[in-house]
């Protein structure tokens, strides 16, 4: 059977989500999560929203998940430009593992699933922030090669203060939700399945990629930074340039006055 799993926004109105799906579905709202059951041929399906903008289908068939991502799109907030996905095949066995992108469950209690979705939801997240700073990447590695190759930045004061914003948006907007990465509250109520999160966190590289994520943060606070010094360093340059003008106009026109006696 498939797990998928997509990130397709910055966040979910998840308690709005609940009470437009209630009546439909059987759904069951824990913390941040809502969970919903979701009839198909072969039994059922299990759906995970994430308040932080991810969902994870269990057993869904592939052509049917267009449906429920059009669905939520109305409770979504600050839509992904690219949408981040991932995939798992899962089975029932005695333990629970994964090997290859295979999860082993070992039993059919749905709080087991929501503890492996847990993992599986933060991995999809962590890798919209990640696309996210390559495409700042991207979009700035020629500040830093212009400085080193000119002794400048290229770019006008104007330039500089829409880059410094762009740069401060896309920090600010992952910083102000990278704590979705920490070990999820659901835990203090079930600390008997927090293995089972830590099993697939574990696999993922959630903590590594995490620590990776919070290095390229560093560059772009270090960027910012650059580009206010140089900011700073054009006004002083131009305030310079202004004062000598005028003591140039002052001695013109003192020479005008007490030496050619013009003025």
């Amino acid at each position: 059977m498939d797990c998928f799993a997509v990130c397709t926004a910055t966040s979910y109105q998840i308690k709005l989500l609940y009470e437009a799906l209630k009546n439909r579905f059987k759904a069951t709202l824990y913390r941040d999560v809502l969970h919903i059951e979701v009839p198909v041929e072969d039994g059922v399906s299990d759906l995970f929203y994430f308040s932080y903008g991810a969902i994870v289908f269990w057993n869904m068939p592939r052509e049917r998940t267009k449906m429920y991502l059009d669905e939520v799109k109305p409770f979504e907030h600050q839509r992904s430009e690219e949408i981040e996905t991932d995939e798992f095949i899962y089975v029932y066995d005695t333990a629970a593992k994964v090997v290859e992108d295979e999860i082993f469950l070992p039993d059919h209690h749905i709080l087991t699933k929501l503890a492996i979705s847990y993992g599986i939801a933060q991995s999809v997240k962590l890798g919209s922030f990640e696309v996210v700073i390559q495409k700042t990447f991207n979009n700035t590695q020629y500040i830093p090669e212009d400085l080193a190759k000119r002794g400048r930045i290229s770019l006008s004061r104007r330039e500089i203060r829409r880059k410094m914003g762009e740069l401060f948006l896309e920090r600010s907007s992952i910083t102000l939700h990278v704590n979705v990465l920490d070990t999820p509250e659901f835990f203090w109520e079930y600390p008997e399945l927090e293995p089972l999160y830590r099993m697939m966190s574990n696999y993922l590289d959630i903590e590594k990629r995490g620590h990776v994520l919070d290095q390229r943060l560093a560059v772009v606070h270090e960027l910012f930074e650059m580009l206010g010094s140089e900011l700073n360093h054009q006004h002083s340059s131009r305030l310079e340039w202004t004062i000598i003008g005028l003591i140039v106009i002052e001695v013109v026109l003192t020479l005008l006055n007490d030496v050619f006696r013009v003025l």
